[in-house]
């Protein structure tokens, strides 16, 4: 596996409706399964039920998660930075 420094960290942040842990886990497997250099993980504890994308090897596909989501019957949208 390659490294790369961390400061090359690119990092999306979604808020969604996904409600559970069980949901949380098929969805991170979906992803990492499409999108092999990506790392995902929720923290549905936060209103927003957040989605946090990251990748060490280029720019995050915001779009294709989105639609990714959507097809398995969720929905997503970037939140904005703060």
């Amino acid at each position: 596996m390659r490294k790369v420094a961390p400061e090359r960290m690119m990092v999306e942040v979604f808020k969604t409706n996904v409600a559970s842990k069980e949901n949380a886990k098929l969805l991170i497997d979906e992803i990492q399964r499409e999108f092999k250099d990506y790392r995902a993980s929720f923290d549905l504890e936060d209103s927003d039920r957040v989605l946090v994308v990251r990748s060490f090897f280029g720019d995050i596909n915001s779009y294709r998660i989105i639609n990714l989501l959507y097809r398995l019957g969720y929905d997503a949208e970037v939140l904005p930075d703060q």
